[in-house]
Formats: C-alpha cells, sequence, structure tokens
C-alpha cells in the first residue's frame, strides 16, 4: 500500500490528529495490507499488538460471511506513531466485537471503518490514554447498508499532563437501512488542568424508521467521590486510581470475565505510567 499525500484538517477525520507527528514519518511511504475472511457460521479473530519503534500504518480488510462472528482486540501501543485503518464488511447476520486500547508514543490513531448488512451487529469498546505530549486517538465510520442492523461503539478517554485524547465518530444509516439500532458513547476524564479531550459524535440518517443515540462527556474526577473513599481511609493516589479504573470499565462490558480481566490489569498498568 502506498502512502498518498500528507493529510491536512481540511479533511474532518484528521481535524485533531498531531499531523506534526505524522510529518515526521510520512515519507516512509509504505504501509501494508492484509485481508481476513471468516467464513460462514464460523467465528475468527482480528488481534493486534502494533509496537516498537516504526510506523504502523496497515491497513486491514476483514469479511465477516453470513452469520459469521469476529472478536480481537487491538493494542495500539507503539513508541512513535502509529496510524492503523481498519476497514470490515459484516454481512447478513454477521457480528464482530473488538476491544481497542490506544496509548503510547508521540501519535497513536486507530480508524475503523465498518459496513453492516441486513441483521448484521457491531460492538466496540475503546480505550484511550493519552499522557505527557502523546495524542491518542479513535475515528469510527458505522454504516448501516441493511435492515435490521445493531451497533454499540462505548469509548472512554484519559488524559493526564499534557496528553491529547480524541475519538471523531459517524454513524451513517442509508435508506434501505430500516429498523437499525445504534448507540454511541462517548466520556472523558481530564487528570490535569493541561489535559485535552476532543469528541465529533454525527449521526447522517437517511432511512426514517430506525432508533439512533449518541452522547458526550468531558470532565474531571468527582470531588465527593474522592472525598467519600478517603474518608473510609483510602489515600489519594489510590482513590484516584479507583476512580478511574471504574471510569473505563464501561468499555469493557460485552467481555467475558477473563477477558475482562486481561484487559484491566493490562489499562492499570497504562494508568500507573501516564
Amino acid at each position: 500500500m502506498t502512502v498518498q499525500a500528507l493529510p491536512t484538517r481540511r479533511l474532518e477525520s484528521w481535524r485533531y490528529g498531531n499531523l506534526a507527528a505524522l510529518a515526521t514519518v510520512w515519507e516512509q511511504g509504505e504501509g501494508h495490507s492484509r485481508t481476513i475472511t471468516v467464513a460462514p457460521g464460523d467465528t475468527g479473530r482480528l488481534d493486534d499488538a502494533l509496537i516498537g519503534s516504526k510506523w504502523h500504518h496497515d491497513r486491514v480488510t476483514a469479511t465477516v460471511q453470513q452469520d459469521g462472528r469476529l472478536t480481537g482486540v487491538i493494542d495500539a501501543g507503539g513508541d512513535d506513531v502509529t496510524t492503523q485503518h481498519y476497514e470490515i464488511i459484516l454481512e447478513k447476520g454477521a457480528s464482530a466485537d473488538l476491544v481497542v486500547l490506544v496509548h503510547g508514543g508521540r501519535y497513536g490513531r486507530i480508524a475503523i471503518d465498518v459496513t453492516l448488512h441486513e441483521r448484521a451487529d457491531f460492538k466496540l469498546g475503546g480505550i484511550l490514554l493519552a499522557g505527557g505530549a502523546q495524542t491518542a486517538e479513535i475515528v469510527t465510520t458505522v454504516r448501516h447498508a441493511g435492515p435490521g442492523g445493531t451497533s454499540r461503539q462505548i469509548v472512554r478517554a484519559v488524559a493526564a499532563g499534557g496528553g491529547t485524547a480524541s475519538y471523531l465518530g459517524q454513524v451513517a444509516v442509508a435508506r434501505a437501512g430500516q429498523k437499525t439500532d445504534a448507540g454511541q458513547s462517548f466520556r472523558a476524564l481530564l487528570l490535569d488542568r493541561g489535559a485535552t479531550a476532543n469528541a465529533k459524535p454525527e449521526l447522517e440518517i437517511f432511512a426514517d424508521d430506525v432508533k439512533c443515540a449518541h452522547g458526550a462527556a468531558i470532565g474531571e474526577i468527582d470531588a465527593n467521590a474522592l472525598f467519600y473513599l478517603q474518608s473510609r481511609g483510602v489515600p489519594l493516589p489510590a482513590a484516584r486510581a479507583l476512580l478511574t479504573r471504574a471510569f473505563l470499565s464501561d468499555a469493557l462490558e460485552s467481555l467475558d470475565d477473563a477477558a475482562r480481566d486481561t484487559i484491566e490489569a493490562r489499562v492499570s498498568a497504562l494508568m500507573a505510567a501516564l
């Protein structure tokens, strides 16, 4: 896959991106493409650990055929720049359930483009962690192309120091997408005054019999909750950590207990380094 012109802020999907960091690696020029196919009725995995110092800029296309299921965890924790793109096609009755964790490096960006056909289902749990001068970003486009599809996106972000966490999410319902049920939720927690969070939820609906909702909220740790924990003998750092982990756990609600415990342990370790 050959890299084209460097993105600019004229492109809505890059409006919050760390383009200065991206420019330092752009001339490397080459990404890779790979494909995943889940056969009808089968279950497949999409697990990516994007680590190390190289620029991660691959394009991954996953096709889940009729009544198939795709699950996986994308852990974007490269040391420098990550701008990975995923295209997921869900055929009739197919489903995908993904967890995305973006952290580390100067700039981490995961873009997911999903097309849902009749009765397809898509679930995304996203966690963004940004500290220091880091930028962490998730960009999603969810297209309901057929009737009876469902999608749920829950993204939680924590920004500390001078970190920036951003979520841009579009849900597009075509005229054929009657009976669509789509939900999108983004919440961000700012641990320091220099931290930043950006949200751009968007609905584009051409069908008239749908149920679509989105919401976004950005704030600080609840002072009353902190006081309550401290009054019960919990030290301030531990109280902040407990509340932060509880805040992030919403994004992992679709996982079974074992997978949830594994991801929560990973997130706790990363939070300690913010």
